[in-house]
Formats: structure tokens, sequence, C-alpha cells
């Protein structure tokens, strides 16, 4: 049986490519921001598929400490990782700064999921195929990062800081698929489309298709053969789509890179 990590599975997209996987056979460490929103989500989908096995996994995506402390307790119920999707996310309207000094947004969406892959890649080495998946959006295509100004003190938008934050899985995408070129792990990440979720009423004001339809290309990407051996890919609608061409800026993927493991030092595994 395979093991599924899916951060952000408490609600939405998260929580429909949990079932999803479930009914696919997979085992799934179902991640919430406190225990309590990660149990109620684990026994309800414990409900819809008796059979599957669900597991709880907790942590504040904005509080880098929480993000190690979770990336610890993976690695105990799951010292063979098969499949990571970096899936949770958030749209922040006004800039407010984390008690590690990272603007929120940016810490949730970008340097949570790269110390959480960075803790994790022993874990996901040891399976046969690790798969890392990181949800991006259609929202990098009309924005730059500025890595002089990760926390937007010069100027803050919400939308800007959601679109960067989502360039920026995408230069991580790239940057991380490098460094395991020698190895059986793939880093990959996709735009779930135009999904009506409480992000996108929130952020945008508008609705969109099922949560159904944006479970779609995780689900694929973590479950098909048809990627085996793909990597440093952005996929939409279940395909490689070309991102923007400040995406494919590989020397700014490894400047971003660089700055984060800066960023994240102390809370980055000790080699």
């Amino acid at each position: 049986m395979k093991t599924a990590l899916i951060t952000g599975a408490t609600d939405g997209i998260g929580r429909e490519t949990a079932r999803q996987l479930l009914a696919l056979g997979f085992r799934v460490l179902a991640h919430g921001r406190t225990p309590e929103k990660a149990r109620h989500t684990a026994e309800d989908l414990a409900q819809l598929h008796p059979a599957g096995e669900v597991a709880v996994v907790y942590g504040d995506l904005a509080q880098m400490h929480e993000v190690a402390a979770l990336a610890e307790q993976v690695k105990e119920q799951a010292p063979m990782l098969d499949v990571l999707i970096n899936n949770a996310g958030v749209y922040e309207h006004e800039r407010r700064l984390t008690a590690d000094g990272f603007e929120r947004t940016m810490a949730v969406n970008h340097f949570a999921p790269f110390l959480l892959t960075r803790a994790l890649l022993p874990a996901l080495k040891a399976a046969p195929e690790g798969r890392v998946i990181t949800v991006s959006s259609i929202a990098h295509e009309n924005i730059n990062l500025h890595l002089d100004d990760l926390t937007f003190a010069r100027r803050y938008s919400g939308y800007g800081a959601y679109a960067a934050s989502k360039l920026a899985n995408i230069l991580f995408t790239r940057a991380l698929a490098k460094r395991l070129a020698d190895t059986a792990v793939t880093a990959n990440c996709l735009h779930p489309g135009v999904i009506d979720t409480k992000l996108l009423r929130s952020g945008f004001g508008i609705g969109g298709a099922s949560v159904t339809a944006g479970a779609r290309t995780s689900v694929y990407l973590a479950s098909s053969d048809e990627v085996r051996g793909v990597s440093g890919q952005y996929f939409v609608d279940c395909r490689v789509k070309r991102p923007s061409r400040v995406a494919r800026d590989d020397a700014l993927a490894e400047a971003l890179w660089r700055i984060s493991e800066e960023l994240l030092q102390p809370f980055l595994p000790k080699p």
C-alpha cells in the first residue's frame, strides 16, 4: 500500500484529493492546521472509505517550527513516503508577518513546502518511486519575483503576494527536480483549475468548477504510471504545459533556492 501525505487536507481540493487517493487504495496522511481539524477530517474520510487507512498529522504551516515538527510526525508514521502533495495555500488581503518574520502568504505557500519537502526527502528516497507534487496556479503567469523583497515591504497586494508565491512553487519544483535527477524521486507542479474553494471565493470573489475536478491533476500525478520518471514539469488538466517565461528562469530558481535555504537555516534538518 502506497502512502501519501496531503497538506491542507481538511477542506477543498486537499480533502477531495485525500478522498480520491483513498478510493485508489492509498494510505493517506491527512494534514490539518490543528489536531482537532485533522482528526475530524480523518474520521469523515474513514466513514466514506471504511476499508481505507487514514492517519492524522498536524501543524500550522505559517510557523516554521511547526512545519519541522510536522515532518517529524510524518517520518514516524511513514519512514517510507511514496507521495508528498504540497496542497495547502492561503490568500491574504492584508500584509501580515509571521513570528519568524516571513510574509504570511509566502510562509504558507512557499517556505513551508520548501522546508517540509527538504525534511521529508529521506522518506521519499526510501520509496521505490517517490513523488513530490506542489499545487501552483495560473496566477503565476503575470507576476515577477523580487528576491530582495520577499516580505513585500515596498509594495503589497493580496493578489501580488499570492501570484508571487505560486511562481515560487514552479521555480522550487524546477530547482528540486535538478537536485533529484540521480534519484528515483520526481518533482512536478500543477494548476488545479479555477475551483470553487474558500480561497477562490475569499481571494477572488468568484466561484468555479467542482473540487472533484480540482483534485484530478494532483491525483493523476500521484498515481498514474504515465508520469513515471517525469520531473520538473508544470501540469494543467493532466498534461504538461509550458509555464511563464519567468517561471522557466533557472537562474532565478537557483537564487530563490539559495535564499530560501538561508532564511530557513534554523529549521532545516541537520546534515
